[in-house]
């Protein structure tokens, strides 16, 4: 198997597990409009892809009602949801391991940067990252490609052959394919392994520990 030098990381639904606090701030913004969610995990379907997309898909809003939308979720989010969260077991292990053998990781994420790099902070995660990259609040470079072509500059990385894109939605598959890296699916998060197996995944990983095999060329058992 190959080894990877560089690994780009997926924030929600491979880093940490963030439906507590998602979920909570789409009811938080969907109760402004009226509309009432009896069983909050109706919503898990926002968390990977772009908010204002997810709002525009599942519940019929317009372009500039769904940016709107976004804002009233950054209402209750920037408070409080980002930190109804919680990092995946063998997470920090991962990371450390990878860091000891000298991979170069950074965080590629569609969430906006600014609530990316609080999260990572608030879980002691960020000295294990060399970049921390994500969305703009203004809704620009929300589109996975956009973000992983940001994440490749900031951090440097012109060996796209040494790259890979870890994620749990067809995003973040087709956002690497589309810049020309690999991707591995992970199934734990809220990607289903027929949406990875759809979007071209190079390689699919059902824990942490599976991710670490891929990155190190090390055959899984």
């Amino acid at each position: 198997m190959k080894m990877f030098d560089n690994v780009l990381f997926d924030l929600d639904g491979t880093l940490s597990d963030p439906s507590v606090g998602i979920t909570t701030s789409v009811a938080y913004a969907l109760d402004k409009y009226g509309i009432k969610v009896e069983d909050k995990r109706d919503l898990t379907c926002f968390i990977g892809p772009p908010l204002h997309e997810s709002f525009q898909v599942y519940y019929g809003f317009s372009v500039e009602e769904s940016f709107k939308a976004v804002e009233k979720f950054r209402e209750y989010f920037s408070v409080k949801g980002l930190f109804e969260n919680e990092v995946f077991a063998g997470i920090p292990e991962l990371l450390g391991e990878l860091k000891d053998k000298g991979k170069k990781l950074v965080v590629a994420t569609s969430k906006p940067e600014v609530f990316a790099k609080r999260i990572i902070e608030h879980f002691s995660l960020t000295g294990y990252f060399d970049a921390i990259c994500g969305a703009n609040l203004d809704g620009s470079r929300t589109k996975k490609d956009e973000v992983i072509r940001y994440a490749l500059e900031t951090a440097g990385i012109n060996d796209l052959a040494e790259t890979i894109m870890v994620g749990d939605r067809k995003h973040d598959i087709e956002g690497a394919h589309k810049i020309g890296i690999k991707a591995i699916g992970v199934t734990y998060g809220f990607g289903s392994r027929e949406e990875l197996t759809a979007s071209g995944a190079d390689y699919f990983a059902d824990s942490p520990g599976e991710i670490r095999g891929i990155v190190l060329g090390m055959p899984q058992a």
